[in-house]
């Protein structure tokens, strides 16, 4: 009897969730949302880098906004674009004018690349730095761009990006 091996796919297919995986995500998410209220302050990297790998992922790219107070407590997470599978649509006016409406201090940003690689693209960084300029102009602190793949996350801040 001969044993065929199944050669691993050379690009990363990205994650499908059956209904019951999607149902336990779901209660996933919930409990790290009521962690979040009760501890509102983002006290280690690890803790938002779980959160963000838990809330923001889809078939989708999604564009969040994590906007803090002084403390860096979380004052909302805001998802401000849903696109296509491999572009979202972000205007930096919008991330700054709901900075504003909430009194945030300080923002973080963060996408999810459904395809898996979580590599910026030239568009991400260009939109990062115009976050950047219109953050500085009004006095808003953004700290970092997360870009969420599949089963890692990049910092553009770590990468020396921001």
């Amino acid at each position: 009897m001969t044993r065929h091996l199944r050669k691993p796919a050379s690009d990363p297919q990205p994650l499908r969730f059956s209904a019951q995986e999607q149902a336990v995500v779901y209660e996933a998410r919930q409990i790290l949302l009521r962690h979040l209220n009760q501890n509102p302050v983002l006290s280690s990297w690890q803790a938002v880098l779980d959160y963000c790998a838990l809330t923001i992922r889809g078939e989708v790219e999604r564009f969040h906004v994590l906007y803090l107070d002084r403390k860096n407590r979380l004052i909302s997470d805001e998802c401000l674009a849903i696109g296509t599978i491999d572009h979202v649509p972000v205007y930096p006016r919008e991330v700054l004018r709901r900075s504003l409406a909430l009194n945030a201090s300080a923002l973080i940003i963060v996408h999810n690349h459904p395809a898996g690689d979580p590599e910026p693209s030239a568009a991400d960084l260009a939109m990062t730095k115009e976050i950047q300029k219109a953050c500085a102009a009004l006095g808003v602190t953004l700290h970092d761009h997360i870009i969420t793949g599949a089963g890692r996350e990049t910092s553009l801040r770590a990468r020396g990006e921001i």
